[in-house]
């Protein structure tokens, strides 16, 4: 069983309708902040559970669940006379039960398509049967007395699951389940984190069940017959606060009454108080784990890099990988070494439109040869930085990254990251695998690289694989007898080289003003010349193709 498709409309930030079509095994949520990642998974937990962070809907219904531009939209018009309809939120799932009975139980037209399709629509709206004249009546009182509506009469709404066959439903009668692994936050209800509570509750049978409630109950006799307890109720009853016989006794008004005060503890310490990384895995590897029939078939994870360091994140990926076989998995993440190996062909990025603010979202197919495995095998890239940036220059090394960042400064003013280009550092084979990706992703790269010596092997025989590609430019000089970053930072200010000297000495050496003595310097000492270079405060020149890196970016 799983989920094909989500259509999200007037939730959260998604103002207008959006649309995600869903692997069935695994999907990983990338993208800058507030794109929508965790509301994405909110929305599928909230179909399927009807609970919405950690609380049910029908005690949590605010209009902070409708999407806030859509809100003032509707009290504007509203508030200047205009007959609007209230905002109402829809939420829908498409999906395969993988059984031809129950698809067809959960089939029809009753959805955004139009279309016959099997699923369940969650739908907000207001409940025009019931409060349709008290409505009317606030909307005149609005009018003419000139007063305003600050807020949307979210009292007058109602929440209602249907079958796209148009039948009512409940969502414990839904056949498909979620479980929500958020390791950012916990809910804890007397002292216990709610979701392990339930998620271990889950993976017990019945008759388990049975037994753990009658050892609670027997606890019971045991606390009653305790002598301290015993003069405690004999006191209480003393003071005559009541006509009737005042006990304190564990409470064993239902028949789950275990599940509240009972604790879960790791090596004997509850589980609230134990590390929030120890909290993810266990919250993760129990969700994953083949239970009985109650289990979750969705499961949806927010940010499982949170407070685990990269070894304990590696064994929870590993983990995941191997144990999602019956279980579709969402996944939400800001670590390229989490979307390196889950394997970058899982990834669904997500993008917010900068003017009107509507979420798209695409994903990276056709990536060339073995690049996906590639980074899975090797994950320390960054990828993500490449995959989330606007636009991109790739350098060799840590020197050629300080010398394009100063570079950009002297000529606009602010560093490139401020304009929202990106400058990131790739060594050795990675680099045409970066390539492949940005071709991938038609994305906008410059690539700044020495020719070491040979700049038809060197830069057009290796990059011939981008030549015709547009969005991918190659800055390199073609002078052979220039092959490195410090023959062109010497070659480009040869007319000045007691400039280079000034800025390269330090307290303990002068630099000779010489070719010979400032480009030993600078092949020795890479790195420190270039930051010597990126922290002065006198501006060098810089060669020119590090300058047409620069400027193509900035267009």
């Amino acid at each position: 069983m799983h989920i094909q498709k989500i259509i999200i409309n007037n939730f959260k930030c998604f103002k207008d309708e959006f649309i995600l079509e869903l692997d069935p095994r695994l999907n990983v949520l990338v993208g800058d902040n507030e794109v929508g990642k965790s509301t994405i998974l909110e929305a599928v937990h909230l179909c399927l559970s009807g609970f919405i962070q950690g609380k049910n809907i029908r005690t949590d219904l605010d209009q902070n669940i409708l999407n806030k531009d859509n809100v003032t939209q509707y009290l504007t018009e509203i508030n200047i006379g205009k007959n609007v309809p209230l905002p109402e939120l829809k939420i829908e799932l498409f999906i395969d039960f993988e059984d031809e009975e129950m698809n067809q139980l959960f089939t029809g037209d009753y959805n955004s398509t139009k279309s016959k399709a099997c699923g369940i629509l969650f739908k907000i709206k207001f409940d025009s049967d019931k409060y349709q004249d008290v409505y009317n009546q606030l909307i005149n009182e609005i009018k003419t007395q000139s007063q305003e509506m600050n807020s949307i009469p979210i009292e007058y709404y109602e929440y209602s699951w249907k079958s796209f066959a148009r039948k009512e439903i409940v969502p414990r009668l839904i056949p498909l389940n979620s479980s929500l692994v958020d390791s950012t936050s916990a809910k804890y209800r007397n002292g216990s984190d709610i979701y392990i509570s339930n998620i271990i509750k889950e993976s017990l049978l019945p008759e388990e069940e049975i037994k753990i409630s009658q050892a609670h109950r027997k606890l019971k006799d045991v606390f009653a017959q305790n002598n301290d307890i015993k003069l405690i109720n004999e006191k209480i009853n003393q003071g005559a606060i009541s006509d009737k016989l005042v006990s304190i006794e564990v409470d064993l008004s239902t028949k789950t009454s275990w599940e509240t005060s009972l604790v879960t503890c790791i090596n004997g310490i509850p589980f609230h108080q134990v590390g929030k990384g120890e909290q993810a895995m266990v919250k993760t590897k129990l969700a994953l784990q083949e239970k009985n029939t109650k289990s979750s078939n969705i499961l949806l994870i927010e940010e499982p890099e949170n407070h685990l360091s990269h070894s304990k994140l590696n064994k929870l990926i590993n983990f995941i990988k191997s144990n999602n076989l019956n279980k579709q998995i969402i996944i939400t993440s800001h670590s390229s070494f989490v979307s390196n190996k889950l394997g970058l062909n899982n990834l669904i990025l997500l993008n917010k439109a900068i003017e009107s603010e509507n979420r798209t979202h695409s994903r990276i197919t056709n990536l060339k040869g073995d690049t996906q495995k590639y980074f899975q095998k090797l994950s320390g890239y960054d990828t993500l930085r490449l995959i989330l940036s606007s636009s991109v220059i790739l350098v060799e090394g840590d020197s050629d990254e300080l010398i394009i960042q100063r570079a950009y400064f002297d000529e606009y003013g602010v560093l490139p990251i401020e304009n929202n280009i990106d400058v990131i550092t790739v060594r050795g084979l990675a680099f045409k695998r970066y390539l492949y990706l940005a071709e991938s992703l038609q994305q906008k790269v410059m690539v700044v690289t020495d020719n070491d010596g040979d700049f038809d092997t060197n830069i057009i025989g290796k990059y011939s694989d981008f030549s015709g590609i547009q969005e991918i430019i190659i800055c390199a000089d073609n002078n052979n007898e220039l092959p490195s970053l410090e023959e062109q930072i010497i070659d480009a200010n040869k007319t000045n080289l007691q400039l280079l000297s000034d800025i390269l000495s330090t307290k303990s050496k002068t630099i000779a003003v010489t070719y010979e003595a400032i480009l030993d310097y600078m092949k020795k000492n890479k790195t420190e010349s270039a930051l010597a270079i990126f922290e002065s405060d006198k501006k060098i020149i810089y060669p020119s193709y590090i300058l047409q890196a620069i400027k193509n970016q900035h267009e």
